[in-house]
């Protein structure tokens, strides 16, 4: 395959390198950057096959925002024109009123020409994107839009542990969160090899840190667990066949496969999975990888429901707060 298939996103050594955010700014509490928090002003755009929309889309959910920021759900199939409102009825968005999320980018940046993403979250105001800047995005609405979160909201990025939530998720996102993508999207050998060594290297230590205690940081979820979820919960689906990363199935190993069903299992976060969205998009969009389009009948999914006996390990999921009630 030539680079030039993967564009601005490939080096020169064939290695992946993911497109920067381009649109950062911040909706906060006291409107500091400008975007002020409003309840009703903002539209929150997810794909459920994409692994950084996924996590806004379960801190959403768990803080109880649904009435506060709402939600809009693309297509899984993009095609050349990008991500579609194609699931709502007449083919818009019943909010925003455009056909593609590209139109509100370019409401915002009309020389924007790079790759659309999700999650993107869109002041329907003006019809502008105003930040696709994922990793800040699950951050503030657990911060920054507190006055709106549901009673009994649990509290994922807890002031006292922020310094070794952020130092444990900076090698999950570099080596497992990218690492896959590294790995499915390498051009080269070498890259590929990389990536691999990377992803199960890391794969490896969080096992070992899982080993003998329930959650990442501390006794209940944080924003650490919601990360590493959401690509643990595609990996036996499309990661290990689709993006050759092959050394071991998730269910093949042992302690990450408990862990994994204990948060599946657990409200707010198996409720929010989509495997039909999740197969389609990757086997058929990623036609450089997959060219015929065919999307995989497997894997058997009756796993997911057996119990992980994670509870002897202590901890409670939402720590002091409460479950979310059931979507």
């Amino acid at each position: 395959m030539a680079a030039a298939q993967f564009g601005a996103e490939t080096s020169s050594a064939g290695e992946f390198v993911r497109q920067a955010n381009r649109f950062t700014d911040r909706i906060t509490a006291d409107g500091s950057d400008g975007v002020p928090v409003e309840p009703g002003r903002y539209r929150l755009v997810v794909s459920k096959a994409c692994p950084w929309a996924h996590r806004s889309l379960i801190v959403r959910g768990l803080l109880g925002l649904q009435d506060a920021l709402s939600l809009a759900v693309v297509d899984p199939i993009r095609d050349e024109r990008g991500w579609r409102f194609s699931l709502d009825p007449a083919g818009r968005d019943p909010v925003l009123g455009i056909e593609f999320l590209s139109q509100a980018y370019l409401a915002r940046d009309p020389e924007f020409t790079g790759r659309v993403t999700v999650p993107a979250v869109v002041d329907t105001t003006t019809g502008q994107v105003v930040t696709n800047d994922y990793p800040t995005i699950s951050l503030d609405l657990s911060t920054q839009w507190r006055a709106y979160h549901r009673s009994g909201a649990p509290d994922l990025y807890p002031a006292a542990h922020r310094a070794e939530i952020d130092a444990v998720m900076e090698p999950i996102f570099r080596n497992i969160n990218n690492g896959v993508y590294r790995a499915g999207f390498a051009v080269s050998q070498e890259a590929y090899q990389h990536a691999f060594d990377d992803l199960f290297g890391e794969l490896d230590r969080v096992a070992d840190r899982l080993a003998t205690r329930r959650y990442l940081v501390g006794d209940s979820i944080t924003e650490a667990d919601i990360r590493l979820f959401t690509t643990l919960v595609r990996f036996d689906a499309v990661y290990h066949g689709h993006f050759k990363c092959n050394r071991h199935k998730l269910t093949e190993l042992p302690v990450l496969w408990a862990y994994a069903r204990d948060l599946f299992q657990t409200p707010g976060f198996g409720d929010t999975v989509d495997f039909d969205h999740i197969k389609r998009h990757y086997y058929r969009t990623h036609h450089e990888i997959n060219p015929s389009g065919i999307v995989p009948a497997g894997p058997d999914l009756a796993g997911w429901h057996a119990p992980s006996g994670r509870q002897v390990l202590g901890g409670s999921p939402f720590g002091a707060g409460t479950a979310p009630e059931s979507s």
